[in-house]
């Protein structure tokens, strides 16, 4: 189903049983953090703090911290079902005949029904507080060393001011005062690069700070889109349904009619201040560095708002169910060009760029070694640290599997490779910021062709009769 609005999310979280309301006080600095924490590493339900210290606002966390959970808040029972809708868009060959365009055309025009609904009103803009006062709202500070409080599931709304195209990206959000804040925007995405043009053009940039609205609109600011495709557009795909859009009282911009708060204002094109240090999705503090300063104009918001959070950390963090969502999603883009992958697997514990796990039909000598230059020249895929490749027999998914095939069969010398490129802009370990070395690792069977002359030996196996033979007559052993 297409939830409208965040709250209509929660609600049915709750009539699943998997949201927590908890009606005593707790305290945005640091508390909140732990016991959210506790929650997502144990499984734990969605968190919804009634009395938040120091605010009036209730504030909703770990509103994704489970497979389950994430699924739900896309709608489906599995992320699979997104990929095959995808796939179900993407022509296996060109249109040949009539019939195979028109079909296609139909196909177009479904998708673009996903379009932004543009409405005269919403109930984002119930209240509308031109004195904005950010200390209000019950940001978090999530760990000892953080520099102050960060707004952490934000979705920020830019402009391309040379084709006028919106962005809507996920960047953190450091309070300094009542009406000023930090944008931290990664140089390698949409929102940075909007406002690297402004700046050039000695213009601040206008921005539109989201809090809330439908949790498919709340992922797609996250997904890694093909430049162009706009990311309310993609929010509409995944609900099956448009998301509503209303144009903001200060800025030229169209946000989400149906979120909880949108903080609107300018970036400045000439002001700096130090953001961080902040406890990263990595695991450890990034540090601090000079970004642009946001002016706030304005506040509008619901009449009684709630305030959606995430805490980033050391995995596992509700985060790492978003990139497993975002690797099931996008694996038949990645299968469209290279269509020799069978599975691909960024687990938790890599923090989707210092590990992908890839596995192919190998048809040729140094296939392994293709795929993954192929993978390192692919949008975010640039970022991938390690890329382990193995036979499309293994389920990537399986770390365990993977680990004993890795160690197993490679020759250190002749299967590990290295080349050079861009980083993500959190990685700590490069000499220098943003450029490092990234290694693969050939973890298939080895050819002679590949230089290795002695025979490959075959892997131990028990016989399918005799497989069967013990399923049928499991219980006569003993065993449940």
């Amino acid at each position: 189903m297409a939830f409208q609005d965040l709250r209509e999310y929660i609600a049915a979280l709750e009539s699943q049983r998997d949201l927590k309301r908890i009606a005593v006080p707790a305290d945005p600095v640091l508390e909140i953090t732990e016991i959210a924490d506790r929650a997502v590493k144990a499984g734990g339900p969605a968190l919804l703090f009634e009395q938040v210290t120091g605010s009036p606002y209730p504030l909703a966390i770990n509103l994704f911290g489970t497979l389950k959970r994430a699924c739900c808040a896309l709608g489906v029972r599995d992320f699979d079902e997104i990929a095959e809708r995808i796939v179900s868009f993407i022509p296996q060959t060109p249109p040949d005949s009539l019939m195979d365009k028109v079909k296609f055309l139909f196909k177009l025009k479904e998708i673009g029904g996903f379009q932004p609904k543009k409405v005269s009103s919403g109930p984002v803009q119930d209240v509308i507080e031109s004195t904005p006062d950010l200390t209000t709202l019950p940001v978090l500070k999530c760990w000892p060393q953080d520099a102050g409080r960060f707004i952490t599931l934000p979705l920020v709304v830019t402009k391309n001011p040379r084709t006028g195209q919106q962005n809507v990206g996920m960047y953190r959000i450091q309070i300094l005062s009542e009406d000023k804040a930090i944008m931290h925007g990664h140089v390698h995405h949409d929102g940075a690069n909007n406002f690297r043009m402004h700046k050039e053009m000695g213009r601040d940039m206008e921005v539109a700070i989201t809090l809330g609205g439908d949790p498919a609109t709340i992922y797609a600011a996250t997904a890694p889109l093909p430049p162009g495709l706009d990311e309310l557009i993609f929010a509409g795909f995944l609900r099956g349904a448009p998301v509503e859009v209303v144009r903001a009282q200060t800025v030229d911009l169209v946000v989400p009619a149906h979120a909880e708060f949108i903080l609107e204002g300018t970036v400045s094109a000439t002001e700096t201040r130090l953001e961080g240090p902040f406890g990263d999705h990595t695991g450890f503090y990034s540090g601090a560095d000079e970004y642009p300063v946001i002016h706030i104009k304005a506040i509008t918001r619901r009449k009684n708002p709630l305030y959606p959070a995430t805490i980033v950390g050391r995995p596992p963090m509700e985060d790492c169910f978003l990139g497993k969502a975002t690797e099931r999603i996008f694996l038949p883009l990645i299968k469209l060009q290279l269509p020799e992958i069978a599975d691909i697997n960024m687990p938790g514990e890599g923090v989707f760029h210092n590990c992908v796990i890839v596995s192919i039909k190998k048809e040729y000598p140094g296939h392994a070694r293709k795929v993954a230059s192929a993978l390192w020249g692919m949008g975010q895929m640039m970022f991938a640290k390690v890329i382990i490749v193995v036979e499309d027999e293994v389920d990537v998914q399986n770390l365990s599997e993977v680990a004993w095939r890795a160690l197993g069969n490679t020759d250190p010398e002749r299967d590990i490779f290295f080349t050079k490129g861009p980083l993500d802009v959190l990685d700590h370990s490069s000499p220098v910021a943003l450029y490092g070395s990234k290694m693969g690792i050939d973890a298939t069977r080895k050819w002679k062709e590949e230089g290795h002359e002695r025979p490959w030996p075959e892997e131990i196996k028990m016989s399918d009769e005799v497989k069967a033979l013990v399923t049928r007559r499991w219980k006569e052993y003993g065993f449940e």
